[in-house]
């Protein structure tokens, strides 16, 4: 994982962002990660986005499953 707390913000802020964009909760987020075949629990990504701590592929997954195709980084 980074040890540069910035990029986990920034990381960290941009996924919530576009889960709250979407109107998409945490359960329906690990529902549609289910649809794809990764089992998150809930819970687990309650975690993940709180610490701001996840891999790059973690975030690409959820970003595929929410339907974003475009993700600007200003």
């Amino acid at each position: 994982m980074s040890d540069k707390p910035e990029f986990e913000a920034m990381a960290q802020g941009l996924l919530k962002a576009e889960l709250k964009r979407r109107g998409v909760t945490y359960a329906q987020l690990s529902a549609k990660l289910a649809e794809m075949g990764i089992e998150e629990a809930e819970p687990n990504i309650r975690n993940k986005l709180a610490r701001g701590k996840f891999s790059a592929a973690f975030m690409l997954e959820c970003l595929q499953a929410i339907g974003c195709s475009t993700l600007r980084l200003e």
